[in-house]
């Protein structure tokens, strides 16, 4: 920890390096256990119907959300504390692990029902690192950047989700390109898995080197109450909702292409790519443009785009189901969000005090995350199958975009008038 008074070391481009593969690789390892769950399903949960053994995939890829909260206030809290960096250090080790463990667990027909237990407790075991995982990367970002570079170094949080969802969408179509359904339902997946375990060593290494960010009398000070903060809280919670259900439906496009559309398993899984693309290009566009501008705009006008485009994108990906409606309706909708929600995510982490920002950073994002993110690929599929309706998802996502909209309409401006000014 630093001294009050003193700054940390400045922070080299490989360092901010390091804590944007660090998050990369953990959303990797959480993601790819969704774009792969009818393979999933299919190896620890089989049934006589397969839109039953999706749903159970779904539902345990869920359950990894349950300990969001606990993380959050475990590992978010412990980085307002004793730092930020052994925080990143732990979380990072443990998503490693639980990973591991899913990769090599035998499938339902080898083992039976100690199958599905086991992945489960891999999973609550992913949720729990990760709910910490944001609020300590992201406080991180806030504190070594430049006042005038804060959004650009924030950004890299959602590019870091961005670059892993591209990764993981990259290999899903070379596995699915040099195999066939059956042996990637089998053991293709776990390929998937095993890439980003054999990152973990080269991830420890970057985040030990990292300098620590919290002062020393910051983390002994008494923490604000939380109405002094609760107009940010609210806005952070109603716009890291709108944010997730348009994340977990996006990052279900992949699933929505096979199971809804009938596309090949290649063809489908290039929809990961395309939104991967989509969130690594639009977190750098809104980090950027956000420090140049101010943050309400670059929240603002992006997310009103994405609100009015967003059933027109799914009407047409529906009526005209080619790989390049899918690839460009993934493409542009992504984009939009995350240029919006990065924004959001710089004003946020603005205006948080210093003394909590790592643990409230980290329960807001849990609890809409594990309320939301948690359920929404369970729900969006629930409600196609029993509607019959296959625009269920873009309804979905459209209520929610409608509510960040409004949440950011009376956010107030954070980005310092100077940086601004001198951008």
């Amino acid at each position: 920890m630093t001294d009050e008074g003193s700054t940390p070391p400045p922070v080299t481009r490989a360092q901010v390096l390091g804590v944007t593969l660090g998050n990369a690789l953990e959303f990797y390892d959480f993601l790819v256990f969704s774009f792969f769950a009818v393979q999933i399903g299919q190896c620890f949960f089989p049934a006589t119907n397969p839109h039953s053994s999706l749903l159970l995939a779904l539902a345990t890829f869920g359950a990894g959300f349950l300990t969001r909260p606990i993380g959050a206030v475990v590992i978010g809290g412990l980085g307002d504390r004793i730092g930020r960096r052994p925080m990143m250090l732990l979380s990072f080790a443990m998503i490693g692990l639980s990973t591991l463990g899913v990769a090599i667990t035998p499938s339902y027909a080898a083992i039976g029902i100690a199958a599905p237990i086991i992945v489960i407790l891999c999973r609550l075991v992913q949720g729990f690192a990760l709910g910490g995982e944001v609020g300590t990367s992201t406080a991180f970002l806030a504190e070594a950047a430049p006042a005038a570079k804060r959004g650009t170094y924030i950004s890299m949080q959602y590019a870091g989700q961005g670059a892993s969802t591209l990764l993981a969408g990259a290999i899903g179509v070379g596995l699915a390109a040099s195999m066939n359904d059956s042996a990637l339902a089998s053991w293709g997946w776990r390929i998937a898995m095993a890439v980003g375990v054999t990152i973990v060593p080269v991830g420890l290494v970057l985040r030990g080197r990292l300098p620590e960010t919290l002062h020393a009398t910051v983390s002994a000070t008494k923490a604000p109450r939380v109405r002094s903060y609760a107009g940010v809280a609210i806005f952070a919670f109603l716009t890291m909702l709108s944010a997730t259900v348009c994340t977990y439906v996006l990052n279900y496009m992949t699933t929505f292409a096979k199971a809804t559309l009938g596309m090949p398993s290649g063809v489908a899984l290039g929809a990961t790519v395309a939104v991967g693309a989509g969130n690594l290009v639009g977190a750098l566009i809104g980090g950027v443009m956000s420090d140049r501008h101010g943050r309400r705009p670059w929240m603002i006008w992006p997310m009103l785009v994405f609100t009015v485009a967003a059933l027109p994108g799914f009407w047409l990906l529906t009526r005209y189901p080619s790989a390049a409606t899918l690839y460009g309706v993934s493409f542009v909708l992504r984009m939009l969000c995350s240029i919006a929600a990065t924004s959001a995510l710089v004003a946020v982490a603005e205006a948080l005090p210093a003394r909590v920002r790592s643990g409230a950073l980290a329960i807001l994002y849990a609890v809409a995350i594990s309320v939301f993110g948690g359920t929404t690929q369970f729900v969006i599929a629930w409600l196609t199958g029993v509607t019959g309706n296959p625009l269920a998802p873009a309804w979905y996502m459209f209520a929610a975009a409608v509510l960040g909209l409004v949440a950011m309409a009376f956010a107030r401006e954070t980005a310092p008038a100077k940086a601004i000014a001198s951008a």
